[in-house]
């Protein structure tokens, strides 16, 4: 058999390529699209495997003939009938589990003993035995074991050269696993024999089939088994009218009479003649062979662009939902950010505690008096009042991190709630947090905040220390002492007084404009501008880096997802298919 498929090596990576990106979508956000079009990528990928790649791999492999139909339709009975004695029942066959059964010519075994085709089930080569200790019945349902995951092949000299006939389980299977081999194994087919009865042909499940079939292009030939003589005529007529509605007015329509079977549960050859002569011809025919490989490989490739661009909708989908989780953490995050500065900029912070021990810091009214007899006498008070008392900056310094902490650990626990809440309001979002609590702040959290606050305020006296280095202002700032300084640049950082109001404004805000004063007489005036500046920084740095860390602990779960392929390599890859598939 020629395999020399050359020609075929650029539809053939395209198709490989295409597979992977398949298999790799997982699509594991709770989108509308996702349920479904995960089944249809998982089809896909089953098809490629199945059938597809070895199709073009072996354009001119045997064809394979999938029989298929509804429970009691008599699929088992057919093939039996058209090898010519019994196959298909428990004891005709070693081993003797019921298992997908695929009967070929004894020269194309080749075709089919490799995993070339349906490579994900076992091959188990099947004897016959003496069928006259193995009478059959007309359905072939008795068999009490089924076995998914293997194949039987059994070679026959009754059957064509260069066609096998595979007896698939029904497609109503009150089993899933059956259900799901047969249609598996329906879409691993070249040609389908489509059993319905005269009481079934228009039940629902078959003609979801057959419909599928028409969209892709698979031959099918349908038998309509169990038939009284009396109404023959009528109930194909009426079945032709149906396929031709549907698409399938080519098919051709085999019709075997009601007939009483004989001992060993076969139907008389006559039965099935009509259909028997039909698939002889085709067997001696390698055009029309081609022409139906051809045709339903066409199909299927058609199918598996589309089926390729709609996972890359889903796909794509799946990105959307991804931005709007995101944005909907980085939004309530930003917000408790902008929230906090804000209580940096508009001296709110210099309320309460902070203002109490600023207050004894400065002295009040004695500190806002001296300021009229000039800036030294306002350093000589300072300086005495440090003398004379246990460092009161160190209280400042401690009003501030209690103020800010609070703040900080309160805008954090309104922006995890605010997070939580929307995405509840999302199922994609509820499957990620996966009843978890993620608005809970850990024990710990207020801990951590007020160490990063003492480590900006470390960071404010390293830069006092470090711009007082220099002989111009080393005396100066040596005068009033580095802690006293660093608090006074923090006190100036806090209050624009934007949020106070009534005496608090004369306080809070008049005390700062002298702090800042004070500072410009040590440093100078640009030195103090850059001073504040970095340290405002530094401080809302440190802020964003423990919102941050909050926010990620939302946005790892949907890290944790993991990379996929993006919806414009699937858009591509389903290009490259339909291309390398019209140039072949």
């Amino acid at each position: 058999m020629n395999t020399d498929t050359t020609p075929a090596v650029p539809l053939i990576d395209a198709l490989e390529t295409t597979r992977d990106l398949l298999r790799a979508t997982t699509l594991p956000l709770a989108t509308a699209s996702a349920p479904q079009q995960r089944e249809n990528a998982a089809h896909a990928v089953a098809q490629l495997d199945d059938y597809v790649l070895p199709r073009v791999r072996s354009l001119d492999a045997p064809l394979l003939a999938v029989v298929g139909g509804s429970t009691g339709a008599g699929k088992s009975t057919l093939v039996n009938a058209l090898v010519g004695h019994p196959v298909t029942r428990s004891g005709a066959i070693r081993p003797t589990t019921r298992r997908p059964l695929l009967i070929h010519h004894p020269r194309d075994a080749g075709a089919f003993t490799t995993q070339r085709v349906l490579p994900r089930l076992a091959r188990v080569r099947g004897t016959l035995t003496d069928p006259s200790q193995t009478p059959g019945g007309r359905d072939g349902t008795s068999d009490p074991v089924a076995d998914t995951g293997s194949l039987v092949l059994i070679g026959d000299e009754n059957i064509p050269e260069g066609l096998a006939i595979l007896d698939a389980p029904d497609v109503d299977s009150v089993s899933d696993d059956n259900r799901a081999l047969a249609a598996q194994l329906l879409s691993a087919a070249d040609l389908w024999l489509f059993v319905t009865t005269a009481n079934r042909y228009a039940d629902a499940v078959p003609w979801q089939l057959l419909r599928s079939a028409a969209g892709r292009d698979i031959t099918v030939a349908v038998v309509l088994d169990r038939v009284q003589a009396a109404s023959a005529g009528e109930i194909e007529e009426d079945l032709r009218r149906m396929l031709n509605q549907e698409g399938l007015g080519s098919a051709p329509v085999f019709v075997v009479q009601e007939t009483p079977l004989n001992e060993l549960g076969m139907l008389p050859r006559t039965a099935v003649e009509p259909l028997r002569d039909w698939l002889r011809e085709l067997g001696a025919d390698a055009h029309a062979r081609s022409d139906i490989a051809a045709r339903t490989l066409g199909g299927a490739v058609r199918g598996l662009a589309e089926t390729t661009d709609r996972t890359a909708e889903a796909v794509a989908a799946q990105q959307n939902t991804e931005d709007h989780l995101r944005r909907e953490v980085t939004t309530s995050f930003d917000e408790a950010l902008r929230a906090i500065v804000d209580s940096t900029r508009d001296g709110t912070l210099l309320r309460g505690e902070v203002l109490a021990r600023w207050q004894d810091f400065v002295g009040t009214g004695e500190f806002f008096r001296s300021l009229e007899a000039g800036i030294g006498r306002v350093r000589d008070r300072v300086t005495s009042f440090f003398r004379g008392q246990p460092a009161p900056e160190v209280r400042v310094e401690e009003a501030i991190e209690t103020g800010l902490q609070a703040v900080i650990v309160e805008n954090t626990a309104r922006a995890a709630e605010l997070a939580e809440r929307r995405w509840r309001d999302e199922p994609a979002g509820q499957v990620l947090l996966a009843g978890r609590d993620a608005a809970a702040l850990p024990p710990d959290y207020p801990e951590q905040v007020a160490a990063s606050i003492r480590a900006w305020q470390s960071d404010v006296m390293l830069m006092i220390q470090q711009e007082g280095a220099g002989k111009r202002t080393r005396a100066r700032a040596m005068s009033l002492g580095v802690n006293a300084l660093a608090v006074i640049l923090m006190i100036a950082v806090f209050s624009t007084t934007g949020g106070l109001t009534g005496l608090e404004v004369g306080i809070a805000g008049g005390s700062g404009v002298v702090g800042t004063k004070l500072l410009e007489a040590v440093f100078g005036e640009d030195a103090v501008r850059r001073m504040s500046e970095q340290a405002r920084r530094n401080l809302e740095t440190r802020i964003r880096a423990l919102l941050e860390r909050r926010a990620k602990l939302f946005l790892d779960t949907i890290d944790e997802l993991g990379e996929h392929p993006t919806a414009e390599q699937l858009h591509a890859a389903a290009d490259r298919v339909r291309a390398e598939s019209e140039a072949l």
